[in-house]
């Protein structure tokens, strides 16, 4: 029987392993995507509106 007969037979198993790795790169990506973007958010903080801005509030940012 040799190389030939075992190559048919195991097309469709190849081909399934092949994609569900893809599937893995893929999901990776996009959980590293997603980490980047959840650790940028917190970093947006915007100037309460209802409060003047002060030289206090230019030169420290570190205050609340």
């Amino acid at each position: 029987m040799g190389i030939h007969y075992d190559y048919k037979s195991t097309r469709g198993e190849k081909a399934m392993k092949k994609e569900a790795k893809r599937k893995a790169r893929l999901e990776e990506r996009r959980a590293k995507r997603m980490s980047r973007t959840k650790n940028q958010e917190p970093e947006k903080k915007m100037h309460d509106i209802q409060k003047p801005i002060t030289l206090e509030d230019l030169t420290n940012p570190d205050k609340n």
